[in-house]
């Protein structure tokens, strides 16, 4: 009798295709969701510092709550907003307002690429924070691709190579966004594995948000032109169409599956900073962009790898 074959020689499990194709569905609606939030990101770099950054993400937030309420609708009705938890929502609002607010700057003020590259350091401040919050033990490995990860923003900046720097004030604001952004998902994991529903998180955020910004945007106010009315209108509704995409495409997918493919945002980017604002990443931002986005990768892998060995 011959000895069993190993695994490594046997082929591939063949999966049921109702399975492919929604994972098929699942990684398309990823692509078309980070696209649609380019487009968005777009839209705030159109807009500039011509309209104050309260005011944009009043708007950002109002203009996206007509399509969280058919959320609603589709979820149960507002029944699914009765919470708990109201203190959480509080902290996710303001986690969630920072990272906004470093996110749209970075967008109006640098190469629309190297934004949202510099945003990619979310998943290395996720990391540390996980420790810290969750509890959760992160190996050499992993702090090795984080420390790596940051060398990525450091070859991007260039700090003190002159003319080539980015601005230091404008990176600082898009990294600490990028920490609250990091901090918000804390708070969302929290609230998930305490029973809340994703339609109640989004949709609190938004309002809450909504009310901030509003307050924030009374002493600042400037009316918008018909052309600047259609950017803040744009910016909302595509940002409310990609959040349901991307909600969708994980609900279909596994994470594991999907995460990769959000960095298909950086090139989204790069093209649109190039065929609009002939942003040319130079060689320098190239390899920085490179080395961020292989550390984050590289986190991710280690994620599967650990997640495989529960």
């Amino acid at each position: 009798m011959s000895p069993p074959e190993s695994t490594s020689t046997l082929p591939p499990p063949i999966l049921p295709l109702g399975l492919l194709a929604a994972r098929k569905r699942a990684i398309l609606l990823v692509l078309a969701a980070s696209a649609a939030f380019v487009v968005s990101a777009a839209f705030v770099k159109a807009i500039g510092p011509s309209i104050p950054l309260p005011q944009v993400i009043l708007f950002r937030n109002a203009f996206a709550l007509p399509v969280l309420l058919l959320l609603v609708a589709q979820a149960g009705g507002f029944t699914v907003l009765r919470t708990k938890m109201p203190w959480k929502h509080a902290e996710r609002t303001f986690w969630g307002m920072c990272g906004m607010v470093g996110a749209f700057h970075g967008f109006a003020n640098l190469p629309l690429a190297t934004a949202t590259a510099l945003g990619f350091t979310m998943p290395l401040f996720l990391t540390g924070l996980s420790v810290v919050f969750l509890g959760e033990k992160v190996g050499w490995r992993r702090w090795s691709a984080v420390a790596v990860g940051f060398c990525g923003v450091l070859i991007m900046v260039r700090p003190g190579f002159g003319e080539a720097a980015l601005p230091v004030g404008s990176v600082a604001l898009v990294l600490l966004g990028a920490f609250g952004w990091a901090m918000a998902m804390l708070s969302i994991r929290r609230m998930g594995e305490a029973g809340e529903s994703g339609v109640a998180i989004v949709f609190w955020f938004a309002l809450s948000s909504a009310v901030l910004a509003g307050v924030a945007t009374v002493p600042v106010w400037v009316m918008a032109d018909a052309r600047q009315w259609a950017l803040l209108a744009g910016i909302g509704g595509v940002s409310a169409l990609a959040q349901v995409m991307m909600t969708a495409a994980y609900r279909r997918g596994e994470t594991t599956l999907l995460a990769p493919f959000e960095y298909s945002g950086l090139i989204w980017t790069m093209l649109v900073g190039i065929v609009i604002w002939a942003e040319w990443p130079d060689g320098w931002e190239l390899a920085g962009f490179g080395v961020l986005v292989g550390a984050g990768l590289y986190i991710w892998r280690r994620e599967v790898v650990r997640g495989a060995k529960r």
